[in-house]
């Protein structure tokens, strides 16, 4: 999925395009990616994009009508696992295989909303001022001061990987900044956040600020809209068996039903192997 350097630097790129253009059309492709129906999404076209940001995982497009002021009327698009987005230079007005929404910009590229695999969790809504939709549930962002202070304070104990990709407690994180920011802090997955001494502590806070840093640096490099493999820079994350780039260690994994953990055993558990449920179950 893609997470937050992947979805800020889409949003710095969909800014460029965007930017200041009219809407001319706004295009359903799914029905079930429609969250709202109030306000009228139709009430969109003919507004100004006023900008292009990113709260979380979620693109957030700003409106303002044609030569007046905002109304804060916004367009929240949440890509899930199987999310991607085309800029599509010429626009083009085909029904696309598994598209889920189609901005059309007055002169500009348009942009394709589309979505990969059979789940179909990609979303998108119309909100109007004073309704944060989605975003009302959302915690503060992984390198906020706010959650600094949650992780030099909480005694939460939930180990840190849950944690890091609850997006309730901290927002823009998945499992593979995660798996890498563990890595470069050293600590276990299985380490509870109450278990952690200061130094590490803070040692997991550089861990999570420069991992996103590095991805952050590498999607900016990226051109157009977002590619169908997000993340082909993750240093442990989706590597089990391969080589640890710190010790050489063979990485290992922890498997769960809906996703899987990699993490070094020498680096992070003292050489400790931790249990693989999946095998485990066939091992019965």
């Amino acid at each position: 999925m893609p997470e937050a350097p992947e979805m800020q630097a889409l949003a710095e790129r969909l800014d460029a395009v965007a930017g200041g253009a009219r809407l001319d059309g706004l295009q359903p492709l799914s029905f079930s990616a429609q969250k709202t129906v109030a306000p009228d999404p139709a009430g969109l076209l003919g507004r100004v994009v006023a900008g292009v940001g990113r709260r979380g995982k979620y693109l957030v497009w700003s409106f303002v009508p044609t030569g007046g002021e905002g109304d804060g009327r916004r367009l929240l698009v949440h890509l899930s696992q199987g999310g991607r987005v085309d800029i599509e230079d010429p626009p083009r007005t085909t029904r696309p295989r598994n598209g889920v929404l189609r901005l059309v910009l007055d002169g500009r590229p348009s942009v394709l909303v589309k979505e990969f695999g059979t789940e179909r969790k990609a979303a998108w809504w119309v909100l109007v001022e004073g309704d944060d939709g989605p975003l009302a549930r959302l915690g503060p962002e992984a390198t906020s001061a706010e959650f600094a202070e949650l992780v030099r304070t909480g005694d939460d104990r939930r180990r840190v990987h849950t944690i890091l990709r609850d997006q309730r407690t901290v927002a823009g994180m998945g499992r593979g900044y995660t798996d890498d920011a563990l890595h470069r802090a050293r600590l276990s997955p299985y380490a509870s956040l109450a278990s952690l001494t200061p130094d590490e502590r803070e040692g997991l806070l550089a861990a999570i600020e420069a991992v996103l840093a590095d991805g952050l640096a590498v999607e900016r490099r990226r051109r157009g809209g977002l590619p169908a493999k997000p993340g082909d820079h993750w240093v442990v994350h989706g590597r089990t068996g391969q080589d640890c780039p710190t010790c050489g260690d063979t990485l290992a994994r922890v498997s769960y039903e809906s996703h899987e953990v990699t993490y070094c055993p020498r680096c992070q558990t003292g050489g400790r192997i931790l249990a693989d449920r999946r095998l485990s179950r066939l091992l019965k």
